[in-house]
């Protein structure tokens, strides 16, 4: 070693050292939440524009609505963290509104104007396989720490494209994922004409919904939309301890 090299290596041993010994960044801290929940939305091809606009507008509804935030303020943390999709057929998942903690009114509108804020798009086929596909994967690293995770689905179709429905499902429970559905069942004709697929309910209860106190909650009707999610959303963030595994089927008609 040339004595003009020694100096430069020495200080660099010197500095790899330090380095070495140096303790590693600390993690993130994670917010404490009572229940980490991705609402789900249908915007498949079978959804004309009355229906889409119905079902945003209930949506925007609930989460707005006193009982919902009486509802997250009588939890432990007294807070939630909600995430919305949007989907349709395989290529189309659409995150509306990311991670955002939910605590009181003002919090909660501030959630529901970035749903508001998004144009309603939609576009052909079904994939519900898919779209638990994509929304797994969002519990992982996102800054909160829930007592539940739970992806809320509404849908007016079965799964007509992607991998199988069992198979995603399944999947998503073996990451401690619940999975609830709200099956809208309608008497409408779909955009081309086509009858609305029948017997939905039994569909999503047998091959959709699942994991530690999983439920549905049928809904006859588009105009019905707004109390249906208003009751479902109500009774997820009011379950502070996960129920036993179960099914519980509630169906709002015309």
């Amino acid at each position: 070693m040339s004595p003009s090299n020694r100096p430069f290596r020495l200080c660099f041993a010197a500095l790899a050292l330090a380095l070495a010994a140096a303790p590693a960044p600390a993690r993130a801290a994670q917010i404490p939440v009572d229940l980490e929940l991705v609402l789900a939305a249908d915007v498949s091809g079978s959804m004309d524009d009355f229906e889409l606009a119905l079902q945003r507008q209930g949506y925007l509804r609930a989460l707005t609505d006193p009982r919902v935030i009486k509802a997250i303020q009588s939890g432990q943390h007294r807070r939630v963290a909600i995430a919305f999709v949007e989907w349709a057929g395989p290529h189309w998942q659409n995150l509306v509104a990311d991670w955002t903690l939910v605590y009181d009114a003002a919090s909660a509108r501030a959630f529901a104007g970035k749903i508001g804020e998004s144009p309603v798009d939609n576009e052909s086929r079904t994939s519900i396989s898919t779209v638990i596909d994509f929304i797994a994967p969002m519990f992982t690293a996102n800054g909160f720490a829930g007592k539940r995770r739970v992806i809320d689905i509404s849908g007016d179709g079965p799964n007509n494209r992607g991998r199988p429905m069992t198979a995603a499902r399944d999947q998503a429970l073996a990451l401690g994922l619940t999975i609830n559905g709200l099956p809208i069942i309608n008497d409408r004709e779909n955009p081309w004409g086509g009858p609305p697929p029948a017997d939905l309910d039994l569909y999503y209860q047998d091959n959709v919904i699942g994991g530690p106190g999983a439920f549905m909650i049928p809904v006859t009707g588009m105009a019905n939309f707004s109390q249906a999610i208003l009751a479902k959303l109500i009774r997820e963030i009011a379950a502070h301890e996960p129920p036993a595994r179960g099914t519980n089927a509630a169906r709002l008609a015309d």
